[in-house]
């Protein structure tokens, strides 16, 4: 199993990753810096990894689960609805890959400012 350590600011994630290509791309990739960005109560960081479009990507998101968006190398972690959400779902921009899974509380992200430094490692014991 393989975990992974988000952390900006004050801000710490804790995820495990899909046993997924896309997952395996990002394990090697580690580790990555980059900066915020946010959409809706979503936090997207540019990745330098490219991976394409999965079986099984998803279309509407879910709080505790990390997205990969093949079109655009970034990873996606949603907290509540984004700008283009009908009540009471999550609407992600267009099918995703299911990056990864965290049980951490993601609403803390509310806090981050898009230019922000987000730094993806591996966590210990990951």
């Amino acid at each position: 199993m393989r975990d992974i350590l988000i952390s900006t600011g004050s801000v710490r994630l804790r995820a495990r990753l899909a046993p997924t290509a896309t997952g395996e791309r990002l394990w090697a990739a580690l580790p990555l810096h980059s900066r915020a960005e946010t959409w809706g109560r979503s936090v997207k960081v540019k990745v330098p990894i490219e991976s394409g479009r999965e079986r099984g990507a998803k279309l509407l998101g879910q709080i505790g689960e990390i997205y990969y968006l093949a079109e655009d190398d970034r990873i996606m972690i949603v907290f509540g609805p984004t700008p283009i959400s009908m009540s009471g779902e999550i609407r992600l921009p267009r099918p995703c890959n299911l990056l990864a899974t965290t049980t951490d509380e993601v609403s803390a992200l509310a806090a981050v400012v898009p230019g922000q430094k987000i730094s993806i490692l591996r966590a210990e014991g990951g």
